[in-house]
Order: structure tokens, then sequence, then C-alpha cells
């Protein structure tokens, strides 16, 4: 009994320190991502534009985590995937700060996706591990909690920065410092921490087919049609600056009202999650879906709320999604089950984002209802998946 409390007790020491990395590269790259569809829409980008470049930086973000998740699994080097990509992740952003024109900034929108593609399967792998004594929705709701916490600081700071200085490229500027406090922990976590898959020695023996599941892949399509149906906030944050609904000031602020939102219903939902099981994720999707019409429609109020239920299924794609996956693979095929999933969820988001970047220009109403349709439509497919899993269980 003290030896397993003394496994719980690192357990959670390491998800806090792995939570205080992302809270610092969530206050980074969120306090980016708060602005860059306005900056982008400054530098002369249009609205396809945007959809575009939202929708391919999440491709490059989430496509190339089949295969990072893939050799991290193989070769058993998470943390060298981790630094890495933290390192590619954070220094874009500042770098934002020299860009002089559209498609420069869009390069560096992407280069910030791709580092986070690099580092996201191996600390979602590592984080698993964790879950086995402390709970999957525990540890994916409170790493969650705590990067909303970190993005919804940063777009505060972006919002005060634009405030004082009326300027995008000083917001960008100020986040080098969350950036290499990011790095610093992230180096102090792998002394701490060298083997985290020591956290999880006693995984029962589960006999799986060489490929994965149908249960699984039907739950890769669900993540797909979630994906394909969720306004980046790029294309929500250029409609705000293009229609003035919302102040330029107040578009980071909006942005960290979503954040936090997210970080609080993951914590809440996780901890529910592990008590209640997968309904919970689907009530929190059904909330989610409701966002596009607030969003696109509404006056200042309304958006407000629509930006909340954003939040909300947000912060379940981040949490709920991902603890829920960690219990449909073993061990060994984790990381790239996390990587072939989230190759899906990236094409999806790609396709769904260039598609209503179009849809925008053409018919608002269209868009909205290509939203709402697509994230509904994953609800059953969820279903069939659960149902699928506990007949092989």
């Amino acid at each position: 009994m003290t030896f397993k409390k003394s496994i719980a007790r690192l357990a959670f020491q390491f998800v806090f320190l792995i939570g205080i990395v992302n809270f610092f590269a969530d206050f980074t790259y969120e306090g980016a991502r708060s602005i860059n569809g306005a900056f982008l829409s400054s530098l002369g980008a249009s609205a396809v534009a945007v959809g575009f470049i939202a929708g391919f930086g999440e491709l490059i973000g989430y496509g190339l985590r089949s295969l990072t998740g893939f050799w991290a699994g193989k070769t058993h080097q998470y943390w060298i995937f981790a630094i890495i990509g933290y390192a590619i992740n954070m220094f874009a952003v500042p770098a934002m700060a020299l860009a002089g024109n559209w498609p420069m900034a869009a390069c560096l929108i992407i280069a910030e996706r791709t580092g986070r593609a690099v580092r996201k399967p191996s600390v979602e792998t590592m984080l698993s591990f964790a879950g086995k004594e402390l709970g999957s929705g525990w540890v994916f709701g409170l790493n969650e909690f705590m990067d909303q916490f970190g993005a919804t600081i940063g777009p505060l700071i972006v919002a005060w920065v634009l405030l004082t200085k009326h300027s995008y490229k000083y917001g960008y500027g100020v986040l080098l410092i969350s950036a290499l406090l990011c790095l610093a922990m992230i180096f102090t976590s792998r002394l701490f921490f060298p083997k985290p898959q020591e956290l999880d020695k006693k995984e029962p023996v589960i006999l799986e087919p060489k490929g994965f599941t149908r249960a699984y892949w039907l739950y890769v399509l669900g993540g797909a049609l979630i994906a394909a149906g969720f306004a980046d906030f790029a294309l929500m944050a250029f409609h705000f600056d293009r229609t003035h609904a919302v102040p330029m000031p107040w578009i980071p602020i909006f942005y960290a009202i979503a954040m936090a939102t997210g970080g609080i219903s993951a914590l809440i939902m996780g901890r529910l999650l592990d008590k209640w099981g997968p309904k919970i994720m689907m009530l929190a999707f059904l909330v989610g879906a409701l966002f596009a019409p607030f969003v696109f429609w509404g006056n200042f109020s309304l958006i407000l709320a629509g930006m909340i239920f954003w939040g909300v299924g947000l912060g379940a794609q981040e949490s709920l999604l991902k603890a829920t996956l960690s219990h449909m693979t073993s061990r060994d095929k984790r990381s790239a089950a996390f990587g072939v999933f989230d190759t899906a969820f990236g094409i999806a988001w790609f396709l769904g984002s260039a598609a209503m970047g179009i849809l925008y220009a053409w018919s608002l109403v269209a868009m909205i209802i290509f939203s709402v349709a697509l994230q509904m439509a994953a609800l059953p497919v969820f279903m069939m998946a659960f149902n699928k899993q506990k007949t092989h269980s």
C-alpha cells in the first residue's frame, strides 16, 4: 500500500510538472493565436487565406503526429521528441514580431504548429502512464486545466499590450519571456523524471490484433467530424475585425474567456469521465456544437456566450478525447494510436477550415449549418465506437 501511494505521489508530481510546462507553452502560443487572425487581416490576408492558413497549420500540426507518434513509440525516446517540439513551438511565436507580410506570418504560424506536432504524441503518451494510478480523465483534465490557465493569461497579457502599445508586433514580442520559461521547465521535468513509463509498470497483458480495432477507427471518425466542424479562432477573429462586432482589444479577451472556460470544464469533466464514463463527453460536444450561430450571427453579448460554448468544446477535445482514447489501446500501441488519431483529426480540421473559409465568403448561413451539422453527426458515431469497445472488452 505504501509503494502504491509512493507511485501515485510521483505520478501526480510528474503530471504537475508537465502541467507547468504546458502552462507556459499555452501562455505563449495561445497568446499568439488570440490575435493571429486579426494580424493576418491587418497584413491584407483574405477570409479564404485565413481559413486556409489556419486549416493547413492544423493539418501539419496534427498530420505529422502519426510519424512522430510512431517513432517515439518505437524508440521510447519520448523526451527527445518533446524537447525538440517545444523548442520549435516556442521560438516561432515571438518571431511573428518580425513578420512584414502575411505570407511570412503564415509560415511562422505553420512552423509553430509543426513544433506542436513533434512533441504532442510523446507528451500525451507520458501523461497516459501517470493515468494508470491517478485516472486518465483526471490526468488529462488536470493537464488541460493548467494548459488553459496559461491560455487564459497569455491572451490577457496580449490584450494589455494592445491597449497600451496598439501594436500586434509588441504583443508577439512580449511572449518571448513565457517561451523561455517553458523551455526551462521541460528540461527540469526531464531531469526529475527521465523514464516516466516506469509510472505504469503493472499494465495487464492485453491480447490485441496487429492493427487497431474497429471501435478505435469509429472513434477516429467521430473525432474527425468534430474537427471538421469546429471553426478555428483565426476565422472568428477575422470576422470580429472585419465586422467590428468585437473591438480590437477585446478580441484576445474573448479568446481568454474561452480558454478559461475550456480549462475549468476540462478539469470538472475529466473527473466526471472517470466516474460516469463517455456520456460526459457526449454532453460536452453537444454543448460545444452550439457555438457557431452565436459567434457569427450574434452581437457582443451573444458572441461572448458563443465563445463559452466554443471553450467547452475545445476543452473536451484536449482532455476527454485523449483520456478515452488511452483506454482503447495497449501501452505499447498508445503513442502510435495518439499519432494516427491526431493525423485524421488534423486532416479533417484542414478540410473543414478551408471549407468554412470559402463558405464564409459565400454564405454565412451555409457555413453555420456546415459547422453544427458535422459536430452533431459525430455523436452517434462515438456511440457506435463505445458499443463496439464494450463488446470486445
